[in-house]
Parts: structure tokens; sequence; C-alpha cells
């Protein structure tokens, strides 16, 4: 099996982020928004960083968790993908 990036995850998964809506986003996302990033809901997004095994580190904030766009960019290998279109 073979790993897919950003660009052929979104085409595979309906509401999935492409890469030109990746790049877009601001400095700091939330949860939801991070899941739909990640092609997965935000039920099993919020289960993830309960059991501390969410794929991007998180910024708690009160009762509120925000997570680091370029964190989710990497994690995503956003930034290869970048640097390989020039």
């Amino acid at each position: 099996m073979t790993e897919q990036g950003p660009e052929e995850n979104a085409a595979a998964q309906p509401g999935a982020m492409g890469l030109e809506e990746l790049q877009a986003l601001p400095a700091t996302v939330n949860v939801v928004t991070a899941a739909r990033a990640l092609g997965i809901g935000p039920s099993k997004a919020y289960a993830l960083i309960r059991s501390g095994e969410f794929p991007v580190k998180t910024l708690p904030l009160g009762n509120t968790v925000r997570v680091p766009t370029a964190a989710l960019w990497k994690a995503l290998g956003v930034e290869a993908l970048t640097a390989a279109r020039g």
C-alpha cells in the first residue's frame, strides 16, 4: 500500500482539503478544520487528542484546542509538495 499525499487524499475523500486550500489556512485552525485536512471526522480527531495520538501538536487554550497550521502541513507533507512544485 502506498502513502497518499494531500492532493490524492483529498480526491479520494469527499470534503477533504486540496493543496491550495491547505496553503490558504491561517496560522492556527480549530480541531474540526484540522480533522477535515487530515481526512478524518471531528469525533475521531477529538478522541485522538484525548488519547495523545493525534498526529499533530495541539495548543490547548482553556476549553479550546487549536492546531498550528505549520505542524499540520508538515504531517501532510505540504512543505515537500510545495518545494517540489517550485
